[in-house]
């Protein structure tokens, strides 16, 4: 695949404009172009992915998700383009949980010059599950959602919004949600069995990575991330399920 520049989504990703889709498939120009070495992009990643690392990185060059030029001594050197590709996919990966086969057809038909659907834009009206650049205030937040203080407290409290100086939008949906809840009497207390429910799936899914784990190479290790994606995913279609067939003998 050829290297190319995709831009990260600032909202949802239906809120994707053709012109930043045409952006993404245009090939930067290393001649003329800053290039970065593999520590720079991690500078510049870590921020907001933490678990970024040197061997994810080479995995996911190794996967063909982004192409970086070469030195004659052969060091890697990413250009800015190179950079917000990466942020893309890593961004698909950790907030849609989408495997890399996905997020790289979705890239291939953007190169292609398609118009493809961003994977996790197919229900209208849902919220994203693109975390945009974009971070928020306490102060931002409460305007954004429009809740009050002590909703945002109990939701901290409640382990359903982390406690932190800033926030993305994947706090900002659960808030505006949580304002919702709370207007037919589902407070944040209501919801703590949510989080214990989460981290037995997390359980599950590093039960299931214990052999990849026990490999303890390179790509193994970079290999855990993507396979803990689509674990997850297979998870979410059977909690959908399970939720939609109890709606429907709550309303035959």
């Amino acid at each position: 695949m050829a290297a190319s520049s995709a831009r990260a989504p600032h909202s949802s990703p239906s809120s994707v404009s053709s012109a930043a889709r045409a952006d993404a498939a245009q090939a930067p120009s290393r001649q003329n172009a800053h290039l970065l070495s593999i520590g720079q992009v991690l500078s510049l990643l870590q921020p907001e992915f933490a678990d970024v690392s040197p061997s994810k990185l080479r995995f996911l060059e190794e996967r063909g998700l982004v192409s970086p030029a070469r030195t004659q001594s052969g060091y890697r050197k990413f250009s800015q383009g190179d950079v917000e590709r990466l942020r893309l996919v890593l961004a698909m990966q950790r907030d849609c949980y989408l495997p890399l086969n996905v997020i790289k057809q979705y890239l291939f038909d953007v190169d292609a010059g398609l118009n493809p659907v961003m994977p996790g834009a197919s229900i209208a009206g849902a919220p994203s599950m693109l975390n945009g650049a974009r971070r928020y205030s306490r102060a931002d937040l409460l305007r954004e959602t429009r809740a009050g203080a002590a909703l945002l407290n109990d939701a901290v409290s409640a382990s359903l919004v982390a406690a932190s100086e800033t926030h993305g939008e994947e706090a900002v949906a659960v808030l505006k949600s949580l304002v919702e809840l709370q207007k037919v009497g589902i407070e944040p207390r209501h919801l703590r069995g949510f989080r214990a429910a989460a981290d037995r799936e997390v359980g599950l899914i590093e039960s299931a990575l214990v052999p990849v784990v026990r490999r303890n190479s390179v790509s193994s290790r970079a290999a855990v991330a993507e396979r803990a994606g689509e674990i997850a995913a297979q998870l979410e279609v059977v909690r959908t399920s399970l939720i939609r067939s109890a709606l429907g003998r709550l309303a035959p």
